[in-house]
């Protein structure tokens, strides 16, 4: 994915650098020393104990075979160039296995102030000496300072001005020591940038250039930063500032669960990126409090007030619901039913009806693409449908006879039910195989359209993914909310799918019970997996890992070995952490008005989010270098019967339409239904057997919906 890094552009002033471009230096006399591991299992230094170990790289020290060859000579080429630049570098045999070299990068204060230019770093001018405002809320200081880390281990971080650092103006930055002026997120960021970029074969015009192709090629096995201690025991040297230690026990750790996040020094550790990111989850988190409220809310009216729904007593009603004969819901096989059938179902309603050229050939390619994976996710949610029309018939046959021995629920399983939930199960696994195989895709065709520069990438790849996820996540939901029950036809005359199968109906409850089970199958399904693959999976592998090369205990390993035991953070960084929460945010937003818990399942979710990445990041990893409002405007109108339940409860409630002397929902129920003459049915829409003969032998109508 990276090696378009190395051709990124960037609008900097013209400034004297390094030369990288000139003809590859002579590699016979520019061997890096190599330095038996001095025992200090903490040290984050050269074994000089002076020189700070600015980035790590990883190589198996192959046999001179034809093969390897190649490979050893372009290692000694990003050596000699990385010297050459004014890096200093120093190799280490590994302690655990002996074909491992570790070679320790370090950068001189001269290059650092050079590309700290380069990269306009923001460094401080002098401290913040400006007054501020006191909070109104100091008086609840005693109450709130449990809820913030303690300032005897995480010292509030000293404000500074800031600005892009200049070489030439050095004198005006406000630097105590230099060993401590450019933090180690920051010298690692020039670190990787240099090594991006380090030249390691010409042939011709042809320069090949960058420590990712190596990492790819398998040239090197690693490259990464060190964590400045264990997560868990404080560090041994003097000077370590133990913030990977402080983060764990005031951030990471399930005991600090309540406490707000150290977001100054998690920015200081893992830099602006990472930082913004857990500043922004946090956000984000803190603002779903009033919807989760809300729909809780909502949630709890509705429940304890379901018994006293007008048109719920009208449905349950035996001598309402119990004398009304519904339609079939399939042909043949399917029998007539009563209305008070669906009780259960009914009483999830609303109380009252409140309103609420190469390139272009190679770009046109990526589009094809996208648009060829977007019709196989619509064709997915077709053989979707035509599995519910199926199995929906399969159950309305056999479904009530399996259960009879489950007597209890047996008024809740109802082959509209079960055929919801096994669809939406189905649907489940569906999505994520093809996020699973899309996301090889969707890498693979922003690599062939080769974009010019990181940005370019990361966006190209950014609208790949989303439209794709919002496809593959959301179309199952929109055909329940606003085609499922559509277009029906009427009894007599159904409309058929693919001519074979006849069109599903909404329960006479609505089909919001069925968006809400298939938006809680996904919603859950996916925090689910998501924990399994981000969480679970990096911490077997690590156990395994450490299982599979374990020495023994008298052995002491240092620093950069133990670091390497971890796993590396993915290529694409915290694209897939936005993207989750991108897509949550659309469940949130897009069909509350159906699932009012949305909220509080997102903010409880949330909640755990933000450790559960805490965890991960510290212990499990390298340390790194409008539609909404519509949308629920129309789950109102389309999936809900909140419309018509407005026209009815305002309009012909009362006179010159109803018999009622004020507005009332009493005899909304009858309102809807029309009556059917079973004379009209033809033979191929219905075939009564003799066991529900009794049921038609005294009526010549029965009731349908949708007229």
């Amino acid at each position: 994915m990276y090696e378009i890094m190395e051709e990124e552009e960037f609008e900097f002033e013209a400034m004297e650098l390094p030369d990288i471009t000139v003809e590859l230096p002579d590699i016979s006399c520019c061997f890096f020393p190599q330095a038996e591991f001095n025992g200090k299992s903490d040290s984050l230094f050269f074994n000089d104990g002076v020189r700070r170990i600015d980035f790590v790289l990883v190589y198996e020290d192959e046999d001179m075979k034809e093969i390897d060859k190649n490979r050893t000579f372009q290692k000694r080429k990003v050596s000699a160039s990385l010297m050459k630049m004014g890096m200093e570098l120093e190799a280490a045999r590994s302690v655990v296995d002996e074909k491992l070299l570790f070679v320790k990068v370090h950068m001189p204060w001269d290059m650092l102030c050079t590309y700290a230019e380069v990269l306009h770093i923001k460094l401080p001018i002098q401290p913040n000496d400006l007054s501020t405002t006191s909070s109104p809320f100091n008086f609840l200081s005693c109450i709130t300072r449990h809820f913030y880390p303690s300032e005897d281990l995480i010292a509030k971080e000293t404000e500074y001005f800031t600005a892009p650092f200049e070489k030439d103006r050095l004198e005006y930055f406000y630097v105590k020591d230099r060993d401590l002026f450019f933090t180690p997120s920051m010298r690692s960021r020039m670190a990787y940038y240099i090594l991006s970029r380090a030249p390691y074969e010409v042939r011709g015009n042809i320069k090949k250039f960058g420590v990712t192709k190596l990492l790819d090629g398998g040239v090197y096995k690693a490259a990464y930063p060190l964590h400045d201690c264990r997560f868990n025991v404080r560090s041994k040297e003097e000077e370590c500032p133990n913030e990977r230690y402080l983060l764990y026990n005031e951030w990471a750790h399930p005991k600090s669960f309540y406490k707000m996040q150290p977001l100054d020094l998690i920015r200081k550790y893992y830099g602006e990126k990472i930082g913004i990111y857990f500043a922004w989850l946090g956000f984000y988190t803190a603002m779903l409090a009033l919807a989760a409220i809300v729909g809780l809310g909502c949630f709890i009216y509705g429940y304890t007030t379901q018994e006293t729904s007008t048109w719920s007593k009208e449905v349950c009603d035996p001598l309402i619901g119990g004398n009304i004969v519904m339609c079939p819901q399939c042909d043949k096989e399917c029998t007539y039913w009563r209305l008070n059938s669906t009780c259960e179902s009914s009483k999830v309603k609303e109380k009252v009806p409140y309103t609420a050229c190469g390139r272009c050939i190679r770009v046109s390619l990526g589009i094809g693409t996208v648009l060829f994976w977007i019709v196989l996710i619509l064709a997915s949610v077709v053989a979707i449908i035509v599995y519910r029309l199926a199995i929906f018939f399969s159950f309305s046959t056999r479904l009530q006879s399996d259960l009879k021995e489950l007597e209890p629920f047996k008024e809740y399983v109802t082959a509209q039910m079960a055929t919801s939930v096994t669809a939406s199960i189905i649907s489940f696994v569906v999505i994520m195989v093809l996020n699973i195989l899309y996301e090889r895709v969707a890498i693979w065709i922003t690599d062939f359209e080769l974009p010019r520069t990181k940005t370019d990438y990361e966006n190209s790849l950014t609208l790949k993914m989303f439209l794709f996820q919002f496809v593959n996540y959301y179309s199952s939901c929109f055909y329940i909310a606003f085609a499922k029950g559509k277009v029906v036809g009427y009894p007599g005359q159904p409309v058929y799918l693919l001519g074979k199968y006849r069109n599903e109906e909404c329960d006479p409850g609505g089909c919001l019970i069925e968006l809400t089970t298939q938006l809680t199958v996904i919603m859950g399904g996916k925090a689910i997996w998501n924990n399994i693959q981000e969480v679970l999976l990096p911490w077997m592998k690590n156990l395994i890992f450490r299982y599979c090369t374990r020495v023994g205990s008298e052995k002491v390993i240092p620093r950069w070995e133990q670091d390497y035991q971890l796993q590396p953070i993915g290529k694409l960084g915290l694209f897939y952490e936005y993207l989750e929460m991108v897509i949550q945010f659309g469940f949130v937003t897009l069909f509350v008005a159906s699932f009012p818990l949305a909220p509080v399942l997102a903010l409880v979710n949330n909640l755990f989010e933000i450790r559960v990445d805490a965890w991960k990041i510290i212990t499990q990893f390298r340390r790194v270098a409008i539609l909404a409002v519509a949308s629920n405007a129309m789950i109102i109108a389309f999936t809900s019967d909140m419309i018509p339940r407005l026209v009815y409860y305002w309009s012909f409630s009362v006179y010159p339409y109803g018999d009622h002397s004020s507005h009332t929902m009493q005899g909304y129920i009858n309102n809807t239904l029309s009556v059917f003459d079973i004379q009209d049915f033809s033979n191929k829409n219905i075939e009564i057997s003799d066991t529900h003969q009794d049921t038609t032998d005294n009526m010549n109508t029965v009731s349908t919906t949708g007229m």
